[in-house]
């Protein structure tokens, strides 16, 4: 079976739109209509019934083509793919076009509405939005072996559970999931495409996160109602330390030996030791809610947390410090005094 080949490049996008555009001529010059392609009993054919063969279940084949990464949102767990999304399905009960000469012709979108054609959709998808500049990008072809490969364009808004334990030295896992909406393994089986089941563009570029490993994977899952095949793209991120050292560890670091300059203060200049331990701890707090501000309030400590919790600890015992010290300055103040006190006494009474 011979299939297009999915490279992502931008000869693809111009060979799409003039094969698109030759199409739309084809199919005016040579009257093709949906009756052309239904069998010689239009009621032979149900829409609503895979195709399937000899009692097996009809299989789909998937080519996703990856384009871009973006708007990876820790606050909400969510992301967005740009992605070309590609079914291949057999449906033999479909009649070739007399004046059908090419290796494929190009079909009118619209009659996937009167056609079978699978119920995929993206499990783990909040939003879809379909690409319509500068025309609608999505197309269907017919082959002269009955294969029918519809593709199309969309940018998704996906879910995705992240852990931050170990933020921000994490590694997050997410997925883009297409699962059969209404068909059980019994009737319709999801598989990957042969010759290219996945093309990831090599120059996607994230803020804080490295794209460092993309998998193929089946989420075949069981439901009350039965099995429901599901094949999922993982991409495994892992997260840049760049934007964290030099916002977050070395200015904190630089609070907590600031903290340590009131060891060469003299005890007794009180409000310089003071404002310099309370300031420094005030400026950890800011510094402490800075680093949370792009998470969700999650009830598990973070690697974080950890860091900022010892600094705070250390700026801490800067001020327990300098209590331990003004105590024990007090009682030798207090023990001076006093033996200042006998001696004065002493002098007195001899004179």
């Amino acid at each position: 079976m011979i299939r297009p080949r999915f490279v992502f490049s931008r000869p693809l996008g111009i060979g799409i739109f003039f094969s698109y555009l030759y199409g739309v001529v084809s199919s005016v010059q040579g009257g093709l209509s949906f009756n052309d392609i239904l069998p010689e009993d239009p009621k032979m054919y149900d829409k609503m019934k895979p195709p399937k063969k000899d009692g097996k279940p009809t299989k789909v084949f998937f080519h996703v083509t990856v384009m871009g990464l973006d708007s990876i949102n820790e606050g909400s767990m969510t992301y967005a793919a740009d992605i070309f999304f590609a079914q291949t399905w057999k449906d033999p009960r479909l009649r070739l076009p007399e004046n059908m000469t090419s290796e494929y012709r190009l079909l009118e979108v619209q009659w996937l509405e009167n056609m079978w054609r699978p119920d995929s959709y993206f499990k783990n998808a909040k939003s879809v939005t379909f690409q319509t500049m500068t025309i609608p990008n999505h197309y269907v072809w017919l082959y002269q072996n009955k294969d029918i490969l519809y593709m199309v364009k969309l940018t998704l808004t996906l879910s995705c559970a992240m852990n931050f334990a170990t933020y921000p030295h994490d590694t997050q896992t997410c997925s883009l999931q297409m699962e059969s909406l209404s068909y059980t393994t019994d009737d319709l089986l999801f598989d990957w495409e042969e010759t290219m089941p996945l093309a990831v563009d090599e120059n996607i570029e994230l803020p804080q996160l490295d794209l460092v490993k993309t998998e193929r994977g089946d989420c075949t899952q069981v439901y009350s109602t039965g099995n429901f095949t599901c094949l999922q793209v993982i991409f495994t991120l892992k997260r840049r330390l760049g934007y964290y050292l030099f916002h977050t560890y070395i200015p904190t670091c630089l609070i907590v030996i600031m903290s340590w300059v009131s060891f060469w203060i003299k005890p007794e200049a009180v409000p310089a030791r003071v404002t310099l331990g309370v300031t420094s701890l005030l400026t950890l707090s800011t510094q402490h809610a800075k680093s949370q501000a792009s998470l969700p309030p999650v009830s598990y400590i973070k690697a974080i947390d950890i860091f900022m919790s010892s600094c705070t600890f250390f700026v801490f015992l800067s001020l327990m410090e300098y209590a331990l010290v003004n105590v024990v300055l007090e009682d030798e103040q207090a023990t001076f005094r006093q033996m200042n006190n006998v001696s004065t006494s002493s002098i007195n009474i001899i004179s």
